[in-house]
């Protein structure tokens, strides 16, 4: 055995390099054509940053955006070192691999290094920044960044808490930034069903609207609680950001592994409430976006929420670390008379049922990561119907066709350039979060709430409702920080 000890650096780009490939095969740019590296670049390009080296970052965003020739990723930024040498290893891999499938020269690729995504902000030459980060940071790292010019592609859900999601979305309309939220639902690729469904919907293919069911995955409890020491790559401080100062625990963050498999593998912040809600966002922020599409009420709201969730910590002999709902049932009802129910207990999808019939939409079998959680062992179809006619409908020239967008970071790069609305605007990713956000409410307090949408308020002057519509932030890392 080689027992020569080798720099961190050099560690990281060497595992990255062996084991980039299978955690990339999840989306692979193949479109790219080799005329646009190099000295032949055209000088319109959109220069992009990666703010978060992660999970979705690497596997998902980076290689999406790596496909497009108006754009070029040329800096990363990750309060983890070594996830941020990993990301410079993960674009130059895809870029080498995009010129050489497309006859190019593959070379090394120059990709700047960031620890403070602050310092990245204050680059002239970044026109454009992806922000996947823990949801904790989504709302203040957007707001950062329009202020700092750059248009954003933002990982949902859009906020932490509803109040942080309206100050996002009045600061992207006050300085008129592009913000397209990462509501991969919304384009054709990779499932053009959802679009499909939602207008079958719309054009009333089943009748009037009556019930949404939707079906989201459940987290278990679980998490190792023994205090370790922080990482020496880890900013820790500015990774807990706005939130209290608790001590450092693996399973509280991510895998320290810096190869792809451990970056690709799912954090544990997921399920921590102190960064999140859970799966109530986490992927009700893509299925309760697609309900409010089918609907039409993107920018508006339920008025009635009640419902039941388990927590672990409601077990006083609980002994884990992680504290987000685990099985639940929500529901709740809108201004036009429908009726949405949530629950961990439904398939995995959204089911519209309507006075004429129903319709089914799932994603089926692709996943964006290896965790995510399909249901393409249990034969159910992306999308289907109570009749058979119902999906061969077509949608007539004079009836409502909704916004088609292509791809999503397609449909944003696009609309950098054009300055036109994306196909999923903060606005819309800042209802459909607070609708989960709603949901989440109504579990903790154990009783229905009354939403007002156009004021955002909740009704009858429910102190302990509205106690949960924002938290306390940390000094320094606030929005004015």
């Amino acid at each position: 055995m080689n027992n020569k000890k080798i720099s961190r650096k050099k560690f990281v780009s060497d595992t990255a390099k062996a084991t980039l490939g299978a955690a990339l095969t999840l989306r692979l740019p193949t479109i790219v054509p080799s005329s646009v590296f190099g000295k032949n670049a055209p000088s319109n390009r959109i220069n992009v940053a990666s703010i978060g080296c992660g999970r979705i970052s690497v596997t998902h965003d980076m290689t999406s955006i790596a496909r497009y020739s108006g754009a070029r990723i040329i800096a990363v930024c990750d309060l983890d070192k070594a996830r941020a040498d990993a990301g410079v290893q993960a674009v130059k891999y895809n870029y080498n691999r995009a010129v050489k499938e497309n006859g190019g020269q593959t070379g090394d690729w120059d990709v700047k290094v960031y620890y403070d995504y602050r310092e990245l902000l204050l680059n002239k030459d970044i026109d454009a920044v992806h922000i996947s980060l823990p949801d904790h940071q989504h709302a203040i790292v957007g707001v950062h960044a329009v202020r700092a010019g750059k248009d954003v592609y933002l990982q949902k859900p859009a906020s932490l808490t509803i109040e942080e999601g309206r100050i996002l979305s009045n600061e992207v309309k006050k300085t008129g930034r592009i913000l397209q939220m990462g509501s991969q639902q919304k384009s054709i690729d990779p499932w053009p069903q959802f679009k499909k469904a939602c207008e079958l919907v719309r054009n009333g293919r089943i009748g009037q609207l009556k019930t949404i069911e939707v079906g989201l995955p459940g987290d278990p409890g679980g998490g190792n609680p023994a205090k370790m020491i922080v990482p020496a790559t880890l900013n820790y401080d500015a990774w807990l950001g706005s939130t209290p100062d608790v001590y450092y625990t693996e399973d509280r963050v991510h895998a320290q592994d810096a190869s792809m498999k451990g970056i690709a593998s799912r954090p544990g912040w997921l399920r921590c409430e102190q960064f999140g809600a859970g799966m109530i966002t986490g992927w009700g922020a893509h299925h309760i976006d697609t309900a409010h599409w089918a609907m039409g009420t993107e920018y508006s709201g339920p008025v009635e929420i009640w419902g039941k969730g388990s927590f672990p910590t409601d077990d006083p002999a609980y002994k884990g670390l992680w504290d987000v709902h685990g099985i639940f049932r929500t529901e709740a009802l809108y201004a036009n008379g429908v009726h949405m129910i949530v629950s961990n207990e439904l398939p995995n999808g959204i089911k519209f049922i309507g006075t004429d019939g129903w319709i089914w939409v799932t994603r089926g079998s692709y996943r964006v990561t290896d965790s995510d959680p399909v249901a393409d062992k249990d034969g159910i179809k992306p999308i289907d119907a109570s009749n058979p006619k119902i999906l061969q409908s077509v949608i007539g020239p004079n009836e409502i066709h909704l916004y088609e967008s292509s791809e999503q970071h397609a449909n944003w790069l696009d609309c950098v350039k054009s300055r036109k609305e994306p196909v999923a605007p903060v606005e819309v990713g800042h209802r459909s979060c607070t609708a989960c956000l709603l949901h989440h409410i109504a579990m903790k307090v154990k009783r229905k709430i009354y939403w007002d949408p156009q004021k955002e308020t909740f009704k009858n002057n429910d102190k302990e409702a509205t106690a949960l519509l924002s938290r306390p932030r940390r000094k320094g890392y606030d929005f004015n920080a």
